[in-house]
This record gives structure tokens, C-alpha cells and sequence, in this order.
């Protein structure tokens, strides 16, 4: 059996959970820092000299040569290409695509609106992609506040037509094409008062200009707020595609642009190109009818409309976008003129987008969204952030004065190396804390310029199966392919909880991304890895009060500097609320429910029990008067909210003023923490009694119960599974998955830890991820991820692929540089000198009642 202060020590390594603060001595967390700094590349170097050096054990001649050949190249190459070089040349990247976005955007490229009416590509049905950025899905009732008061008006032929009731179906989707086809249609909803007509005119003739004209006289109330117009196929047919027609075409346009143009410096005016048909399945009538007619009439409107934009302030705009789809679509067309319904529906969404954007401002339509003014708040931290640079570069400058200065002088008369004074010590301590924040300034910089500066693109999210399975299947690959042998086997070592981490982590970055959360059987799966980190933090803070007993100021601000840091910076930065990051508040949350239920009298330790089994049944019903108060919250959602809704612990629970999301986060995973706390004691219990095998290659019980306990896991993580996989309703299997998470969490638990050989490796793969998995979460609402994790951010636009791994490859660096700088500046932020941390505890507190103070104010204006 193993030795119980070894016993002890391993028990507490293993328990730093997610966002725990380590307790160790200077030396420790210089090595721990030198570790991190090292590098995943590093790492992988090791691995591969490991594996070639048992490959050449069987190797002779020629062959072994080759070997060790590439071994030594191997660590020449991981030699250069480390992780503090890797951040290097994502620095370069950033420099550069920052340099042609900027350029491609002033010069050519178009703004968002442009993009959105004139290109984009079809993702699925129903599903249009503009060329960097994101489209909005409308409901009714958004759609009604937005186009309230408003007038819209169709003008155009029967595919006008179709348009039209499109766009209508967004405002109330139980209106039908009913009616005579050939006549005007006017819609109206009363409880917005709005009006949408659709005004039947097949050519572009007198006819149409009349109309235009009745909206450009002086006194006219009823001008729209946007038209909509286009027409061409009724020419070609009625007169047999002839060049005559084209040219009276091009004629009757170029008397209307004028109107065009007055009309559009009062709203908007869109001119509809024409869609393609299918020319195997028009009738006879409408044989002459061809795709090379409608180009030449397209070119036509094209060059007439772009020669008097040429010239205009007010410019009419050209929908293009439209007949991008319906070349993807038109097979599907029945009568080969007239567009599927989807087709439409993407059409007429385009519209909304263009109109609503600017009103209703949604967070998941950056196309036609302007960028959002600076707050009072970002304003003055981009000030501290350059004011902090500013004094870093005086600093540095100073140093290197005085380190040239104490290059010269000895004493003359002693003949002694000079000591540097005390002003010079203080001058090169600030430049440590001073480096990290100008390092954190040019971060946060990098994320405003991602996620609210108007410089990169932004792409919505559509989900296929090929999308999460196949990035899920490389990593795990990768992951079981970087395997190494760990330095202990003890249950839940920390290698192991920092490998768990870093999978469960790269699966969820995969779910994100890939819009996973639209299928329902990997959302159920994904929700058991959000309480698996709960329940690793419910696991590993317990264990460390349990067996360490300390309770101490430094410890709690430690661990919530570390949980709280990035998160607040970012909230200064991006304008966001704390609940916002949902996942840091509810760590947060269980942490103090931790520490509060094992520090309240009477405080119960493993050394107490040790003692009198009794305290054993003691901290049991600690643990169930927890249980009790979290079904009582669960029960009274009205007392749950008022206890939320206070200020000021309101501010970290609102959300859009409401408490409504912290509820749904928390009660979504209500028993995880518990659960990890109730485990972490048996399993200390029982390693205290020493019934636990805990030896490298021995099962964890005796090979029966063994054998047994991994076939009820098996079975027990299949049934989860399949239950998982059969749901159909998110909001059903939701009720019940804070009851039934924690049967897959313990059968994977057991299942990694029973036998002995599996507790023997790690993933150094999954392990290295694990060490940055907070920053990683994080990082990627704003550089990964875009418009507040509802789009892509697009650094690589035309090439989704090439996108992902650079965006990937910034994104990785950035967290591991925001992890070594959290742990730098908590170092000096939180001192162990008790009067020293009650001083920054105070400053800390001051600056936040600032922030809320001024935050109030910003929401009063």
C-alpha cells in the first residue's frame, strides 16, 4: 500500500480542478512557469526522440543510422519551432491580415451591405452564405418591429410576385398566394401599421413610370421606405426576344434611372436582376424565353444603373445575390421560369437584412450592421491599456540606461563593482508587471479588432455531420497517438484530469464551431461535458479542503484571480456583461458554495475524522443540507431570481437585465458540483482505509469486482448514449439530464481508472490543452469564433479550410500567452503578505464600484 503523506500529497496534486489555484513555494512556480514556457512543441520533440529510440533498439546498420539521423533532426527542428516561436510568427500573421483586410476593405472591397445584395454562396437549402459576414433569420414579431410604420413596395412581374409574398411570409407566415395572379396586392398588419403592396407592371414601360413618378411629387404622404422592382421576361416573350425590344428596354430605363434616383434619396431603392430559367422545361409559350436573352437585358439595367450611381450621392442597389441562388437551384424549378420556394425565401430574407439591420442591430447579422460606438468605459481602458505601454517603453528605456551605465563603473578607491541602487531595483521590478499588461493590451486589442471593429469578416455557422465528426475523429487520433507514460498511477492524477480537461475542451471548440448544437444527439453528449467540469471542480476543490484544511484569504483570491481575471478585462473591453461568459459565473458560483459549505462550523477535515469515524457521518450531512438548499432553489424559481435580482450581485447575474440565463445555466447542471464533492469523499474515505490498488499496472480492486464494476461502466455509458442519441426534444431531455449526466461522468471515470495499465498513460496531447482549457473557452466567444460565438471569424476569406487553421493556430497561441500572463500578474496582485492583499483587495473593490457606477450612468443615457 502507498505511503500516506506521499498519499496526501499525490491527493492534492490530483485535486486542482479546473481554475484551482496550485499552493506551492517560489520554486515550484518558476518550475511550473518553465514547464508551460517549454511548450507543447517541445513536448512533442520528446515524445518522438522516446519513440525513435525504441524503434532503434530493433533497428541495425544502415537502418538504425537513418534512425538516429532523424532523431537528431527532429530535435534541431523542435529546437526553433516552439511555442514562444510559434506565438511569434502568429504576431506576423495578425500584423499582416490586419494589413489586408484594411487595405482590401478601403480599396474595392465593398462594404458589408454591397457584399450582401451582390455575392454570397448557397450552404444548404435554404441556407445563403453573403461573402463575409452574416445573414439574421427574421421572426415575425422582429420583423414587425422593424418595418413599423413603414411602407414596402413590389413592383414587377409574377416573379416580382413571388418575392413579394416571401417577404411577407417572414412578417405572417399564414398568408397564401390566393387571388387573381394579374393585379395589384396590398398587405397591411394593423398592429404594427405597416404596409407591404405588390404593384403588377410586366415591363419596364409608361405604365411603370407612372407609378414612380406618383412618389416623387412634392406633398405625396405615402413614398415607400424601400422598393423593390424588376422586370424583363415579359419583354423577351411578348416580342419574341428581338433586338427592337431590347433597345426600347435600355431606352424606357434610361428615362426612369432619374425617378430612381429621387426616390432613393428618401429610402431605399433595389433593382432586381434577372433569375435564369430552365429552358428544358418552360412551356411553349415561353420557349424564347433563354438564359442568353435575360443576360443581355441584365447587362443592360447594369450598365444604365451603375453609369447614374457613377455620378449620384443616392444610389440605387442591385440584387444580385438572388440570382446567385437561383443558379444553384433552379433544377428544382417546375416550370423552369419561377424559382423553388426556398430560393425565395433566401431572396426575400437577403431584403430583411438589408432594411432591419441598421434598425434592429442583432448581434448574429453583421451584414449592413454598423459598428457599435465606444462606450465611456472601453474608451478609458484602451487609455489605460496605451498609457501602460507608454510607461513600459519609459521604463524599458530607463533599464537599459542604467544596465549601460553599471556595465562602466567600479569604485576608484576600492576598486569594487558598484551595487545598483534601490530606485534602479524598483525601476526594473515595475517592468515585469508592465510588460504583462502592455502584452495583454495588444491582445485585447486583437480582440476588439476581431469581434467589434468592422476590419474582419464573419461567416454564420451551418452544421452537417462531415463538419463535427471529421475535425472529432483527427484530434482523437491525434490525442491517442501523443500517448506517454505517466509519472504516477494514482486514481485521477493530475496528468490525467489535465488530459480529461483538454479533450473534453477540443470537442466542445469543435461543437461550437461547427453549429453542432442543431443536432440534438451530440447537444445531449456535449451537456455531460459541461458537468464533467463542473464535476471536476466540485472533485478537486473538495479534496483540497478536505485534506489540506485551508481556508485561508490568499488561497480563495488565488483561485478567483485565476477563474475572474480575463473575463473582467474582457468585459471592460468587449462591452459585455459578466454573466455574458456564462461558464466563468457559475465556476465561480460552486466555488463559493465549496468553500462555504466545508469552512462553516463545525469544519470538518480528513484529520478530524481520522480521528472519530463520527465526523465522517458529519460531513455527510454537510453535504445533503446542500443537496436540500439546491432542491429548494430548484422548486422556487421566484425565490431564486429575487435572491439574484439584488443589486449589486445583480450585475453578475443579468443578462440583458434579467436573470432569466444565469437560472437556465444553473439549474441545467444544479447537481454536477454536488455530485463531484460526494464522490471525492468516498474515494478519499476509501483510499484512507486503504482499499484502493493504486500501483502502476494493479487494477484499482480485486480483479473480480473489477471486472465487474468496468462491465456495468460499459454498459451503463451505452445506455447514456443511446438514450442520448434517441432524444428529440431539447427541452425534455433537459428536464431530466441533471439527474442522469452523472451515470456517463462515473462511467468514465471508471472505465479510465479501473484498470491499471490505462491509469498508467496520459494523452500529453489532450494534457497540454487541459493546462490552458479556461483561456481557451474564453478566448474563443471573440478570436475564434465571431459576433459573440454566433458566426466564424473569417482571417482567410474564399478558403473555409485554410481559415480554420490559421484562425486556430492565432487563437492557441493567444490563450497560452493570456494563461502565462494571468499567472504572472496574479503572483504580484495577490501577495501573501496578509496587510498587502487587504490593501489590493480594497483597490480592487474601489475600482469595481467605479465600474458600476459609470456603468449605470452609461445606461441612463
Amino acid at each position: 500500500m502507498s505511503d500516506p503523506k506521499v498519499t496526501l500529497e499525490n491527493s492534492c496534486e490530483a485535486a486542482l480542478a479546473l481554475g484551482a489555484a496550485p499552493e506551492s513555494n517560489e520554486a515550484e512556480r518558476t518550475k511550473s512557469t518553465a514547464e508551460s514556457s517549454a511548450g507543447f512543441y517541445a513536448h512533442i520533440s520528446r515524445l518522438s526522440t522516446s519513440a525513435v529510440s525504441r524503434l532503434s533498439d530493433c533497428c541495425h546498420g544502415g537502418a538504425k543510422m537513418s534512425v538516429l539521423a532523424y532523431s537528431r533532426g527532429k530535435r534541431e527542428i523542435n529546437q526553433y519551432f516552439n511555442i514562444e516561436n510559434a506565438k511569434l510568427l502568429a504576431l506576423v500573421a495578425v500584423f499582416l491580415l490586419l494589413i489586408f483586410h484594411s487595405v482590401s476593405r478601403n480599396y474595392g472591397g465593398g462594404d458589408t451591405c454591397e457584399r450582401l445584395l451582390s455575392s454570397g454562396r448557397l450552404l444548404g437549402e435554404n441556407a445563403w452564405q453573403p461573402y463575409g459576414c452574416m445573414m439574421h433569420r427574421y421572426k415575425s414579431n422582429e420583423a414587425k418591429s422593424c418595418l413599423s410604420e413603414k411602407h414596402i413596395a413590389f413592383i414587377g412581374d409574377s416573379r416580382i410576385r413571388q418575392l413579394f409574398y416571401s417577404y411577407v411570409n417572414i412578417i405572417n407566415f399564414e398568408v397564401k398566394e390566393e387571388g387573381m395572379k394579374h393585379e395589384n396586392i396590398a398587405f397591411e398588419d394593423g398592429s404594427a401599421s405597416l404596409k407591404v403592396d405588390f404593384l403588377w407592371h410586366t415591363e419596364v414601360n409608361s405604365s411603370m413610370k407612372e407609378s414612380l413618378t406618383s412618389w416623387t411629387l412634392e406633398g405625396t404622404s405615402l413614398k415607400p421606405d424601400m422598393i423593390v422592382l424588376g422586370a424583363a421576361t415579359w419583354s423577351i416573350k411578348l416580342h419574341n426576344g428581338s433586338t427592337e425590344a431590347l433597345n426600347q428596354y435600355k431606352t424606357n430605363l434610361t428615362s426612369m434611372a432619374q425617378l430612381l434616383e429621387k426616390l432613393a434619396e428618401h429610402g431605399e431603392v433595389i433593382w432586381v436582376l434577372q433569375d435564369p430559367v430552365l429552358e428544358d422545361h418552360l412551356s411553349e409559350d415561353r420557349k424564347m424565353i433563354t438564359n442568353q436573352q435575360i443576360d443581355l437585358y441584365n447587362e443592360a439595367a447594369l450598365s444604365i444603373l451603375n453609369s447614374i450611381n457613377s455620378v449620384s450621392k443616392a444610389k440605387v442597389q442591385i440584387l444580385r445575390a438572388s440570382r446567385l441562388a437561383a443558379e444553384q437551384t433552379i433544377g428544382k424549378s417546375l416550370d423552369g421560369l419561377h424559382l423553388p420556394k426556398s430560393t425565395r425565401d433566401i431572396s426575400a430574407m437577403v431584403l430583411m437584412n438589408y432594411f432591419c439591420n441598421k434598425i434592429l442591430k442583432p448581434i448574429d447579422g453583421s451584414c449592413c450592421l454598423p459598428r457599435p460606438p465606444s462606450t465611456l468605459i472601453q474608451k478609458l481602458t484602451a487609455c489605460f491599456f496605451i498609457l501602460s505601454i507608454s510607461g513600459y517603453l519609459v521604463l524599458n528605456f530607463i533599464c537599459r540606461n542604467n544596465h549601460r551605465e553599471n556595465k562602466l563603473p567600479k569604485d576608484i578607491e576600492s576598486g569594487e563593482e558598484k551595487k545598483p541602487s534601490i530606485a534602479i531595483s524598483s525601476v526594473a521590478g515595475l517592468k515585469i508587471p508592465f510588460q504583462s499588461v502592455c502584452k495583454l493590451g495588444l491582445i485585447m486589442a486583437y480582440f476588439y479588432f476581431c469581434d467589434r471593429a468592422d476590419i474582419f469578416m464573419k461567416e454564420q455557422k451551418f452544421y452537417t455531420h462531415s463538419s463535427f465528426f471529421i475535425p472529432l475523429i483527427f484530434i482523437l487520433v491525434l490525442g491517442f497517438f501523443y500517448n506517454e507514460n505517466s509519472k504516477e498511477a494514482k486514481f485521477l492524477n493530475r496528468e490525467q484530469t489535465d488530459e480529461w480537461k483538454g479533450w473534453m475542451q477540443l470537442v466542445i471548440l469543435i461543437y461550437h464551431i461547427s453549429g453542432a448544437s442543431a443536432f440534438i444527439p451530440v447537444y445531449m453528449h456535449v451537456r455531460v461535458l459541461v458537468a464533467a467540469y463542473l464535476f471536476q471542480t466540485g472533485y478537486g476543490h473538495f479534496s483540497f479542503f478536505w485534506l489540506k484544511g485551508d481556508f485561508g484569504l490568499h488561497r480563495v483570491c488565488q483561485v478567483l484571480f485565476r477563474l475572474n481575471f480575463l473575463v473582467v478585462v474582457l468585459c471592460l473591453v468587449m462591452d459585455r456583461a459578466y454573466q455574458f461568459y456564462y461558464f466563468v459565473p457559475l465556476v465561480t458560483f460552486w466555488f463559493a458554495v465549496i468553500y462555504g459549505t466545508m469552512a462553516m462550523w463545525p469544519q470538518i477535515l480528513q484529520k478530524k475524522a481520522s480521528g472519530n469515524a463520527l465526523w465522517n457521518l458529519g460531513l455527510l450531512m454537510k453535504l445533503f443540507f446542500l443537496l436540500s438548499c439546491i432542491f429548494l432553489l430548484n422548486y422556487s424559481q421566484g425565490a431564486f431570481e429575487n435572491i439574484f435580482s439584488c443589486w449589486p450581485i445583480s450585475k453578475l447575474f443579468e443578462l440583458q437585465g434579467s436573470v432569466h440565463e444565469w437560472w437556465f445555466r444553473w439549474k441545467l447542471d444544479r447537481f454536477a458540483v454536488f455530485h463531484g464533492m460526494l464522490f471525492a469523499f468516498l474515494y478519499l474515505v476509501l483510499q484512507k482505509c486503504q482499499v484502493l490498488s493504486e500501483g502502476k499496472g494493479e487494477p484499482l480492486f480485486s480483479h473480480r469486482i473489477s471486472d465487474f464494476l468496468l462491465f456495468i461502466s460499459v454498459v451503463s455509458f451505452l445506455t447514456y448514449s443511446i438514450w442520448a442519441s434517441s432524444c428529440k426534444n431539447k427541452t425534455e431531455c433537459n428536464t431530466l439530464h441533471p439527474y442522469v449526466s452523472v451515470i456517463q461522468i462515473l462511467a468514465f471515470i471508471l472505465i479510465r481508472n479501473i484498470p491499471g495499465y490505462a491509469r498508467s498513460v496520459y494523452s500529453s496531447f489532450f494534457a497540454w490543452f487541459g493546462k490552458i482549457s479556461l483561456e481557451l473557452f474564453i478566448c474563443q466567444y471573440h478570436i475564434w469564433l465571431a459576433a459573440d460565438t454566433k458566426g466564424i471569424l473569417v482571417l482567410i476569406p474564399g478558403n473555409p479550410v485554410l481559415n480554420i487553421i490559421i484562425s486556430t493556430f492565432i487563437f492557441v497561441c493567444v490563450a497560452h500567452e493570456i494563461s502565462q500572463i494571468t499567472n504572472e500578474l496574479a503572483q504580484i496582485a495577490i501577495p501573501k503578505d496578509g496587510s498587502a492583499l487587504l490593501k489590493r483587495l480594497l483597490g480592487g473593490a474601489g475600482f469595481l464600484v467605479v465600474v458600476l457606477l459609470l456603468s449605470a450612468q452609461e445606461s441612463k443615457l
